[in-house]
This record gives C-alpha cells, structure tokens and sequence, in this order.
C-alpha cells in the first residue's frame, strides 16, 4: 500500500480518538486484510501473490525451547 495513505489513514484514525476518547477502533492495513482472506480460505494464496506484492505471507510463529537451541548450535 502507498505510505502516503498509510499515513493518511493512520492520522484520521488518531483525530478520531482525539474527538471521541471513548470511541475504540481497529486499523486494518492491506496485509492484515490479505491474512484473513488466506486463513478463511476466501481465496488460494497463489492467486493472491501475483495480485499484490511478491513477498510471501508468513506463517505461525515457531516457538524454540533455548535448550534446544543452545544444543543445536554447539552441536
């Protein structure tokens, strides 16, 4: 997405809050909106890949136990 209207949207965002305290939002940017499509299965990921930007979604967080880690280093 453009940073201009990245910025844009992020400044109506904080005007908003500004104005209404008690008003709570959530901004949704174009990867955000490209994760959900993809995790609900509303569209292939391939399709959605040559549509928009060539990096790849990333995937779930890998969880590494440092004990494992330290071994797998010096091991």
């Amino acid at each position: 997405m453009n940073q201009k209207l990245v910025t844009k949207k992020n400044r109506k965002v904080r005007q908003l809050k500004e104005a209404h305290p008690g008003i709570r939002c959530k901004v949704f940017y174009q990867r955000d909106y490209l994760h959900l499509v993809i995790k609900y299965g509303l569209e292939e990921p391939d399709h959605l890949e040559e549509v928009t930007a060539p990096t790849r979604f990333p995937g779930p967080p890998e969880v590494v136990r440092l004990e494992d880690r330290g071994e797998r280093l010096t091991g």
